[in-house]
């Protein structure tokens, strides 16, 4: 493993927890339906789909 796949790796990484974190977000807001959305919504995207996101980039990355 190269320096470079490691780096990109990374990079692809942070993107897709960044990213799906903000469209879970969003997807959380508009299908949750009780009092405390928006405490739902960053708990569950920040701790919950971000990571699954950042794994999935950070394997892809890895093997582009």
């Amino acid at each position: 493993m190269t320096w470079k796949r490691l780096g990109r790796g990374l990079l692809f990484g942070l993107a897709g927890f960044l990213l799906s974190t903000g469209l879970s977000y969003v997807l959380v807001l508009q299908l949750y339906t009780r009092h405390d959305r928006e405490l739902a919504a960053a708990m569950t995207s920040f701790f919950f789909f971000g990571p699954i996101g950042g794994a999935i980039a950070l394997v892809v990355g890895l093997l582009v």
